[in-house]
């Protein structure tokens, strides 16, 4: 593979940077400028070319559609190319991409802390220097300097992907990290202006009527928690209080997930219930913000779509460039909304597959519950058949609120949850069980499970065999590696999960000793049935990375948002499109084959409407 190494370097100031803005804000901005370019054509020593018109000189002059382009960072290299140059090359390397992965997402991936971690080099800090400064505003000696420091990010990348390459980053792995570039670097999605605007108009509307049904004339009364706890002690209502984990203090029950604060919004007196959700509207901004991004980006262009690699701890995908698409609203009045704004482009369709239940089948494969797996085999309806044991009535004379409360068991409780956890779940789905209840399906559940409760006591022994260096099976054997020296589960894909200094260590509250590990805030704790959960979690993600391989050989992979991955093809080509990636989606790779998986899919002129 032959690969070229190159670095951009370009202009900056305090308003306009990468600190301010998105990255397709920068790049697309009529105040972009190249400074200079640092470019490693394989093994050759690095050149820097300085000047727009001396690098589109020199790029047009290679054909880097035969090359692989590796950088640090490349979803800004890489747009710039595509964006400015219209290059596409082979494939898109990525070494910040490769770090996270293999050293996980709690250490810091920045070429200065890579390169330190590799011992290849140091990184310069003359881009500081460069703050405000046009291409004609630089000395000769400032220039050659900067220079230098280009020519020096270009080596260090060279050097690290060259040591990350002979630790044996999986081949694989390298093609899902050009894919999830590709789909930000090489842009096919449009989006609805009309539609957006229409939408943010109508999110506007809503909450200026919420504040006029709550005689508020002041939006700061009701973010300010002080003015906003006066609103309500003028209603004869006491605010709800709580002790922030952050001060370990009491403060004010303000926020969207506080039950006593929820409660309020069913307040006998329908002042108090307009004043909370005049409160809950006013201060939930994403979606306006969102609104107006999108609007932004339509204006300038195609929607290129921010996927960060290995964003998780167990691997998976995650959102960035301020528009989570890992996210967008899928319940509520106007919850299509954004997703409807999102469409093909001209004379082409999407097609949005998403895995059925894969983490409760990878569950069940994992712990070797192979009555569970027998019945996913099959095709029966697992929630059906859990319902049915809870309520002690036939299949056939399971209610639609009993066959819910099946569906939550299943998709809930097969990571340890308690049954207290359950019941509030439970609540917070609209459905109310008693304690005892709640411990009694929870019950249920582990003792026809027994399998997969063995397997929540089988991470635990794993954990506590980690500590000291050992090495242990853990599920299905041959799917999952305990590697006891690392602090680290091997999974499928041939990358990690990672538990860095885990050790036991005394919980303050309780006095219990708890198994925690390092994360970059403090230490997070871990036991059995989290651990399960991770690396359920990171197997479907290996699935799901396996399968979007084999639909990129076809078609054009756009979006992947958590178990599902979206497509864009031809209008005439749907339904063998949806055939093909049906098939993709409903086989099993080589490591997995008598993992039974399968899927669902819709076809539509906008994302929205796949659904």
């Amino acid at each position: 593979m032959k690969i070229v190494t190159l670095d951009f370097e370009t202009y900056y100031d305090r308003d306009y940077s990468l600190s301010k803005m998105t990255t397709e804000e920068y790049i697309r901005d009529d105040r972009f400028e190249v400074i200079g370019l640092a470019i490693k054509k394989e093994n050759n020593p690095t050149k820097w070319v300085q000047g727009q018109e001396r690098v589109e000189s020199l790029l047009s002059h290679i054909d880097l559609s035969q090359y692989a382009i590796l950088c640090h960072n490349t979803a800004f290299d890489g747009a710039i190319l595509n964006w400015r140059y219209g290059i596409n090359p082979r494939l898109w390397l990525d070494t910040m991409c490769m770090a996270r992965a293999l050293h996980g997402v709690e250490k810091s991936v920045s070429l200065k802390a890579v390169a330190e971690r590799y011992g290849v080099g140091v990184k310069g800090d003359e881009v500081v220097r460069a703050l405000a400064k046009r291409l004609t505003d630089f000395t000769d000696t400032e220039i050659a300097d900067y220079a230098r420091y280009a020519r020096n990010d270009v080596d260090l990348t060279h050097k690290i992907f060259n040591l990350m390459a002979r630790n044996q980053f999986p081949r694989q792995e390298l093609r899902l990290i050009d894919r999830t570039l590709r789909m930000f670097i090489e842009p096919t999605l449009d989006l609805d202006l009309f539609l957006l605007e229409q939408h943010l108009e109508e999110v506007r509307e809503r909450k200026d009527k919420l504040l006029r049904d709550a005689n508020i004339t002041d939006k700061k009364d009701l973010m300010s928690n002080q003015k906003f706890a006066g609103l309500l002690e003028g209603l004869d209502v006491t605010p709800p209080m709580k002790i922030s984990p952050t001060t370990g203090k009491e403060t004010f029950a303000f926020a969207k997930s506080d039950e006593d604060f929820k409660a309020l919004a069913e307040h006998p007196d329908d002042r108090v219930q307009t004043l909370v959700n005049a409160r809950m509207g006013t201060k939930s901004t994403l979606e306006e913000t969102r609104t107006e991004r999108f609007i932004s980006i339509a204006k300038r262009g195609l929607l290129p779509v921010p996927i960060r690699y290995y964003a998780a701890h167990t691997g998976r995908w995650g959102g960035q460039d301020k528009i989570n698409l890992q996210n967008l609203p899928s319940r509520g009045p106007n919850a299509k909304k954004l997703k409807s704004s999102i469409i093909a482009p001209e004379g082409h369709v999407l097609i949005d597959a998403d895995s059925a239940q894969i983490e409760a089948r990878v569950l069940a494969w994992l712990a070797e519950q192979t009555d569970l797996v027998s019945q996913f085999a099959n095709g029966e309806d697992v929630y059906i058949k859990m319902a049915s044991r809870i309520y002690d009535v036939k299949e056939k004379d399971v209610a639609k609120e009993q066959r819910f409360v099946g569906k939550t068991t299943v998709l809930g409780a097969g990571y340890g949850m308690g049954y207290i956890k359950f019941r509030d779940q439970l609540k917070n789905f609209g459905t109310e069980v008693t304690e005892t209840e709640a411990r009694r399906i929870i019950n249920i559940y582990r003792n026809v499970n027994f399998q997969i409760q063995k397997l929540w006591d089988n991470a635990n022994f794993a954990l506590e065999q980690m500590c000291y260096n050992s090495t242990v099976r853990l599920g299905k054997e041959g799917v999952l590696q305990v590697m006891g020296e690392d602090n680290a589960i091997r999974l499928p894909s041939g990358l990690c999960i990672f538990y860095e200094d885990l050790k036991y260590t005394r919980n303050e509250d309780t006095g219990r000793d708890e198994l925690t590990y390092k994360v970059r805030r403090g230490r997070n704790k871990i036991y059995g049935g989290k651990v399960i959960e991770n690396v359920c979690q990171a197997i479907a993600r290996c699935i799901i990375g396996e399968q979007l391989l084999n639909i990129a050989k076809k078609y054009k992979v756009v979006l992947t948002v958590h178990d599902s991955i979206v497509c864009c093809v031809k209008e005439n080509e749907a339904e063998a499109a949806q055939e093909y990636i049906e098939t993709c989606m409903r086989t099993a790779p080589e490591w997995a084959r008598d993992l039974p998986i399968d899927c669902e899919s819709g076809i539509g002129k906008s994302y929205g409407e796949c659904e």
